[in-house]
């Protein structure tokens, strides 16, 4: 008996209950293909700006025209330079109510910050669930694919009179079929997963490292300056030493 076992041939021969696993998993492994490359893209494109930057930023130039430059580009720009709008925006609407108390400003400029930093992990953090999803369900949806198909096998069996491994071969390949898409859909799925979230991490902990850096910038830049005149006392009590005062009581 001349068998063919394709996989085309296989798939069509099986029957209706693994032909819609098959075509499941199939879906599910397109659309976390689709997932896997944005996703890439995305990430490259949020570490890339973000370098370009920071090196705009420690390069000496101004923040007001680091601010300008962030409201022009708005979000075509780096999720670090909106994280930076957001906390500069603050920072100035505080400044324009006169708030004068430097660790009210900066907290408000932190804190404006925080908010658009957990934004921006949002939107790297999209679809990752479902990626994650698909490699923990996929071998699952497959494997049952499997039993059913094994099953199906078996009670077309039980009408034959003799039962040989040719006859029994036919159904249990049409069955496997089903754990194999399955592995296919779920590996490429869990490998990158883990990439992505190595990757969005490193990204967090660079966001994290430059808000608290901002942060100490503006606290520099929100805490006046000694005036000449403090200045001086505070040189003259330097020279006449320490004073000591004493209180008296009744």
């Amino acid at each position: 008996m001349d068998q063919n076992f394709s996989i085309v041939s296989m798939v069509l021969g099986a029957s209706i209950v693994v032909q819609l696993v098959l075509a499941l998993l199939l879906s599910v492994s397109l659309a976390s293909w689709t997932v896997i490359f944005r996703k890439y893209f995305a990430i490259k494109s949020a570490r890339v700006k973000s370098e370009d930057f920071e090196q705009e930023f420690w390069s000496g130039t101004g923040l007001n025209d680091l601010y300008q430059s962030a409201l022009s580009n708005g979000r075509h720009g780096s999720p670090l330079q909106r994280i930076f709008a957001s906390g500069m925006r603050e920072y100035l609407k505080l400044r324009e109510r006169h708030v004068l108390d430097g660790s009210t400003l900066v907290d408000g400029a932190r804190r404006a910050m925080r908010a658009a930093f957990q934004r921006e992990m949002d939107a790297l953090e999209a679809n990752l669930s479902f990626l994650a999803s698909v490699g923990s369900v996929s071998p699952y949806v497959g494997l049952f694919g499997t039993v059913w198909g094994i099953m199906h096998a078996f009670v077309g069996l039980s009408n034959l009179q003799q039962v040989t491994l040719a006859t029994v071969a036919p159904g249990i390949a049409e069955a496997l079929v089903a754990t194999a898409i399955g592995l296919f859909a779920a590996i490429p799925a869990v490998i990158a997963y883990n990439f992505f979230a190595r990757d969005i991490d490193r990204l967090a902990n660079r966001y994290e490292s430059f808000t608290e850096e901002f942060s100490n910038i503006l606290q520099r830049q929100s805490t006046p300056a000694p005036s000449a005149a403090q200045s001086a006392a505070a040189a003259s009590a330097g020279r006449a030493g320490p004073v000591t005062s004493y209180g008296g009581g009744r």
